[in-house]
């Protein structure tokens, strides 16, 4: 299901779609969200039933995602994306199996990316307030990660995060803050412990 044009968006059936891309709070059960939360199981699934035909895959591919660069991403089922729609990935965009992509903000990808198996993108955030988050309310916050990153298998980046090119993210990392361009960080948090 494509997303209505920018003027339909105006419409308040949309409007927490409108709050959620503007890092507004929104609830994450309203209809329309749903629906698209739906849609983005739909055309995973397709990603897992297309992959040993590669026009097939190529095109399922660029339904799940909001855009992709030249050349088709590999993404390795299975792979979980919220709504799919919100992330954007350059050429040579190579996913392995069990990734998540809460994609509540928009993720943008460079080009020549590598996600080991686990990586966990995360741009939707809770109230930490209990009085408050059971009322229903999430916030999100967009994710950038440059050229030329490869992320190790089991990391998480949390909101609001931007990785720089050249940089590699080891296995297991948890990354809470920027990271500039051409360092290693590990652990958690993830701290720098190598410079190019």
């Amino acid at each position: 299901m494509p997303l209505p044009d920018s003027a339909s968006l105006n419409e308040p059936k949309y409007a927490e779609y409108r709050n959620m891309i503007a890092g507004e709070p929104y609830m994450g059960n309203d209809p329309f969200l749903t629906l698209l939360r739906q849609e983005a199981r739909h055309n995973v699934k397709a990603l897992a039933e297309t992959r040993d035909d590669p026009e097939a895959f190529d095109k399922a591919v660029r339904t799940v995602l909001g855009s992709a660069g030249s050349g088709t991403p590999i993404i390795e089922s299975p792979v979980y994306f919220d709504y799919g729609i919100n992330t954007h990935v350059g050429k040579n965009f190579y996913m392995n199996t069990m990734c998540t992509i809460l994609d509540c903000a928009r993720v943008d990808i460079g080009d020549d990316v590598l996600f080991g198996p686990n990586v966990q993108v995360y741009t939707a955030e809770h109230p930490v307030d209990p009085s408050v988050r059971i009322q229903g309310p999430e916030s999100a916050r967009p994710i950038k990660i440059g050229n030329n990153v490869w992320v190790g298998g089991g990391s998480i980046i949390l909101p609001g995060v931007t990785i720089g090119s050249g940089s590699t993210i080891g296995a297991g990392a948890v990354v809470t803050k920027d990271v500039p361009e051409n360092v290693v960080v590990v652990g958690n948090p993830a701290r720098i412990v190598k410079r190019f």
